[in-house]
């Protein structure tokens, strides 16, 4: 996958992510949070021994749960 395609579904399930837990985040946030998801969400369906195809609606998905997932455990620590 290239980078400029990585980019897109990090902005896109970073922001979904926010949408989702209600907070706010710029650009940049959405785009962390989406990219770190994207490695989260990979690494659950890794472990959990999904079948993912790798197609571009998988990765998202992937990417937006955790990117969620990311959030809420970010939320727990800092409150």
């Amino acid at each position: 996958m290239g980078i400029l395609l990585w980019i897109i579904i990090g902005l896109i399930a970073g922001a979904v992510a926010y949408r989702v837990l209600d907070s706010r985040g710029g650009f940049f946030g959405s785009l962390i949070v989406g990219l770190i998801g994207a490695l989260v969400g990979g690494k659950l369906a890794e472990i959990f021994k999904l079948n993912v195809s790798g197609g571009f609606i998988d990765q998202l998905v992937l990417a937006t749960v955790g990117a969620i997932l990311l959030l809420f455990v970010w939320r727990k620590i800092r409150s």
